[in-house]
């Protein structure tokens, strides 16, 4: 860890392959035995040091062999093809938890379990998420094709409503649960259906979530 203080505040749409819920947000391992995800950030306000993030995205795709903890994962960083030099370093920095405390973030502790971090990708990140109404809207063409929405209720049809409350979160402390899909292509190819995804919003520094 350097120096070097950040904060991002924004909103964060995270979509795995576990079964609803998540079992890994309670300690337990996932549904299948691996994990495979993929996230996308929209920063509101941001910085890296004097570097404004302001109005930026960034995105990633992930896979591990088993449970994320075991570590040997890979992942495929993303970053909005608006960014500065400067901005992209910023960020890749930040997902890479190369200044955070160890264990603060889930950029550190995701990014301390890969064994290999493809070359980042730099491109339109066409990202929209509503955490209130559980709907994310997430493509990078070529790249990644996914979106969220709110589990069903399969007797009445109507939208299913239930939340993380976190105190302890290293990624949030609120978050509203709900579903996804999403298929990727290039360096790590993913087939989620009707799986895990979650939508928060987002307030967190290089030492932890802001409560």
């Amino acid at each position: 860890m350097t120096d070097v203080k950040w904060h991002l505040k924004g909103r964060n749409f995270s979509h795995c392959n576990c079964s609803y819920g998540c079992p890994c947000q309670f300690n337990a391992l996932p549904t299948h035995g691996n994990c495979e995800a993929v996230v996308g950030i929209v920063i509101e306000e941001g910085n890296h040091g004097g570097t404004k993030l302001d109005g930026l995205m960034f995105a990633g795709v992930f896979s591990w062999p088993g449970p994320i903890h075991e570590g040997h994962g890979q992942a495929v960083p993303i970053v909005d093809e608006r960014a500065s030099p400067a901005q992209r370093e910023a960020i890749l920095r930040i997902m890479s938890g190369q200044d955070t405390e160890p264990g603060a973030t889930f950029f550190q502790v995701y990014g301390s379990m890969l064994e290999k971090v493809h070359d980042p990708i730099f491109a339109k990140i066409d990202l929209d998420i509503d955490v209130n109404a559980r709907k994310a809207r997430f493509i990078v063409p070529g790249v990644v094709e996914s979106r969220g929405e709110p589990i069903i209720n399969p007797v009445t049809k109507k939208e299913h409503r239930a939340r993380f409350n976190m105190p302890d979160g290293f990624e949030f402390t609120l978050a509203e649960v709900g579903r996804g899909w999403a298929k990727t292509h290039g360096a790590i190819e993913l087939n989620l259906a009707d799986s895990h995804a979650h939508f928060a919003e987002l307030n967190i520094t290089g030492t932890g979530v802001i409560r």
